[in-house]
């Protein structure tokens, strides 16, 4: 695909992407030249390992100067109002600042996987474009937090050639807040999942037990930001922030906390999904972990997770509906087959 190199305005919609207002006023190259700087001694994220990215040089995310991707394409997994009729345009990247040591997506994560590829700006920004051309809703970054510099670098190439869907930061919520506020009028739906609210659980699990306090300012921020998620007529997600908290075997109390945090910290209307995924993969798949984390969350669990978030007050949770997650699939299949 071509891409026109003149600078051009781009026209500013109900539902564009709000990094266009900045494309326009010239700020957003200013926002991806400063982003791109804090990669000589990466400080991106908590981790701050101090490698110089820009040399190529790789820290805990075992990601140098360009991003890396693993796939692409419309997802008809995801909340219900992301994924609209025509899928949220995924792109998921390779390398992690968080490593958890059951994650689901364990080569991705460690940058192992053989179908992990390097991009620079115009290649991620093709992937956007393409993206849009099939009818995404939005894109969704995944696993974006040790590439925030790429993407804004993509991002003014992407908009250039016309990208102007709203832009979805999919993220683990270990974050630096300096790093958001780089994303400020970038970023249109944050997505941070809220994995554990004790530092015994996360230092656990992940090996940070700073997690629970880079989460909680990170979800701050983020709501400063863009505020309690707005879905549009169409039921498709347009601005906000929408939190996921995957629920972990005995990992109650971590819940319980979690969603007292939100609803008096945050917003009784912030939508959360609770989800109930877990199974033991990575290092503890094999029956290699904790023992009480070899087996997967039962409904039990999952509903009384649910009924803490609404004795809370929390007023937005995402529910379970496998008619509408079947409907979903089915139209996906019908476009494969076209």
């Amino acid at each position: 695909m071509m891409f026109c190199k003149a600078e051009v305005l781009i026209e500013e919609k109900i539902m564009t992407g709000s990094y266009v207002k900045l494309y326009n006023t010239g700020q957003l190259r200013q926002i991806a030249k400063r982003a791109v700087a804090l990669l000589e001694s990466c400080s991106l994220c908590p981790r701050e390992c101090g490698v110089n990215r820009l040399q190529g040089e790789a820290g805990v995310c075992r990601t140098g100067r360009y991003a890396r991707v693993a796939s692409y394409g419309p997802h008809f997994g995801e909340e219900s109002c992301l994924v609209g009729s025509q899928g949220s345009g995924t792109i998921f990247f390779c390398g992690c600042n968080l490593l958890c040591r059951f994650c689901q997506n364990y080569s991705l994560s460690r940058d192992s996987d053989p179908d992990c590829t390097e991009v620079d700006a115009s290649g991620l920004a093709e992937l956007m474009i393409l993206l849009q051309h099939r009818g995404c809703h939005n894109i969704n970054f995944v696993t974006p937090t040790h590439v925030i510099p790429q993407i804004l670098e993509a991002l003014i190439v992407a908009v250039g050639s016309g990208l102007t869907v709203p832009v979805v930061y999919n993220c683990s919520g270990y974050e630096k807040v300096d790093s958001l506020v780089l994303l400020e009028n970038v970023v249109d739906i944050y997505m941070p999942d809220a994995k554990f609210f004790r530092a015994q659980s996360s230092a656990a699990h992940t090996g940070c037990a700073d997690y629970p306090v880079r989460m909680k300012q990170a979800i701050v921020e983020m709501q400063r930001q863009v505020g309690d998620l707005v879905v549009g007529p169409s039921g498709v997600a347009e601005r906000g922030l929408l939190v996921r908290h995957l629920l972990m075997p005995n990992g109650l109390e971590d819940t319980r906390e979690l969603v007292r945090f939100l609803a008096r910290t945050i917003s009784r209307d912030c939508y959360l999904n609770i989800m109930d995924q877990y199974r033991p993969c990575g290092e503890y798949s094999g029956g290699d972990g904790p023992e009480d984390c070899s087996h997967p969350i039962s409904q039990r669990m999952y509903e009384k997770a649910m009924q803490l978030a609404e004795d809370a007050g929390l007023r937005r949770l995402e529910r379970k509906d496998l008619g509408s997650l079947l409907a979903r699939l089915l139209i996906r299949s019908d476009q494969k087959q076209r």
